[in-house]
């Protein structure tokens, strides 16, 4: 079955006006300003997407897929994420990772759950290992964990200068970096360590630190949680200006966070007004994750649980507050990540030999209409056609 998208506007996520789009077997075979296969002998559907921006597939590199929390007890463990709750989303490439509990839930737990959404026609992949060091792994060590599971693209949460951190030493997450850099040499993966960053007084000292006393790349750092306070973003820009990569999370407010959160369209305005480029930099949601509120005792005060919605939302606001083009803003969820995970060409760009993954919006209120993953239309009119196997229809 092929299928043909016509009449959308295509970022791409660069702008390339508007084209027809030709699909089949999950991939993007033909770009062109107007395909016509009516005489062909070949079964085809057709999507208008006339009025409407079509853009890569969303590409969310920190959603804990397999559920998280447990910072108050068993009682406030967040479920699995359901398939249609990413796709509404836009989110057709997922990274799953794990986090504060590494003791009632395991890399293979989010594993299977990886799988899982992948039967049910999403991308997925996952980063290893959770927030303590030693970290846990599949096999035993990062390294093999990287060469050996296909779904493994680096090593992570890790947390630093949060409470509930292992407190990791420099020489420790040097060790970790540098074995996550060799499985990854050999694996043909990314092998990055993706840092989590708490609201803790040593800020981004240690991966400073780690990178100054080793011969590790900076760029094998990926730090994310960097808009959580003002001072934090701050070292994250000058850590941007040395080399590095930054990720910041969606839905951080001043209003509904710390009062030095923040928000992802400040942040960005901020890096452009220093001269600095976006290409290094991300965003991620922190979806399905629990988003606890701490007291100054370190006590439990309120828990919530994350959503993929702020993601697509404060790229949205950005452009709609003029700080960022459309182009520029969408390829902070598509083309960047994929770049710096080594998904692209593959993923994160519309482009022929590409995956068909596309995410069709309103060319006034970009909001989400049409979803396509590998091919398949997942989301329709604002609606799910496609449900993960124990969701609710």
């Amino acid at each position: 079955m092929f299928t043909v998208v016509k009449n959308g506007i295509v970022h791409a996520p660069e702008n390339i006006g508007r084209k027809d789009i030709l699909i089949g077997a999950g991939k993007i075979l033909m770009i062109s300003p107007d395909i016509d296969i009516h005489n062909s002998i070949f079964d085809y559907d057709e999507i208008d997407a006339g009025e409407c921006l079509i853009l890569p597939g969303f590409i969310d590199q920190h959603v804990h897929i397999a559920g998280a929390g447990g910072e108050g007890g068993p009682r406030t463990r967040t479920p699995e994420i359901g398939l249609s709750e990413l796709t509404t989303g836009g989110i057709t490439t997922v990274v799953g990772l794990l986090g504060f509990d590494g003791m009632t839930r395991s890399i293979s737990d989010l594993l299977a759950k990886a799988k899982g959404l992948e039967e049910e026609g999403i991308t997925s992949y996952i980063y290893s290992g959770t927030y303590e060091l030693p970290t846990r792994t599949i096999t035993g060590a990062v390294k093999s964990d990287l060469v050996l599971i296909d779904k493994v693209l680096g090593i992570g949460e890790i947390a630093i200068s949060d409470h509930r951190s292992a407190q990791p030493t420099v020489e420790e997450m040097i060790r970790l970096a540098a074995e996550a850099r060799i499985g990854g040499m050999i694996g043909n993966k990314a092998g990055v360590v993706h840092v989590h960053l708490g609201e803790g007084k040593n800020g981004m000292s240690l991966i400073f630190d780690s990178v100054s006393r080793s011969d590790i790349p900076i760029t094998q750092f990926v730090p994310t949680h960097v808009n959580r306070l003002s001072g934090l973003f701050d070292e994250a820009m000058t850590f941007l200006r040395d080399g590095g990569v930054i990720d910041l999370t969606s839905g951080f407010s001043s209003k509904h966070d710390s009062p030095e959160a923040v928000e992802v369209y400040m942040g960005l305005e901020k890096i452009i007004r220093s001269g600095l480029s976006l290409e290094r930099v991300t965003v991620s949601s922190d979806a399905n994750g629990s988003m606890p509120v701490f007291n100054d005792s370190g006590e439990l005060e309120k828990l919530a649980k994350g959503s993929v919605k702020p993601l697509w939302n404060d790229i949205c606001k950005a452009i709609h507050e003029e700080v960022v083009s459309i182009s520029t803003g969408v390829a902070l969820i598509t083309k960047n990540p994929a770049k710096i995970l080594k998904l692209y060409p593959k993923k994160g760009i519309v482009s022929v030999g590409s995956d068909a993954d596309l995410v069709i919006v309103n060319k006034e209120s970009l909001k989400i209409e049409k979803v396509l993953a590998k091919g398949r239309l997942m989301v329709d009119n604002e609606q799910p056609l496609a449900w993960g196997t124990f969701e609710k229809q």
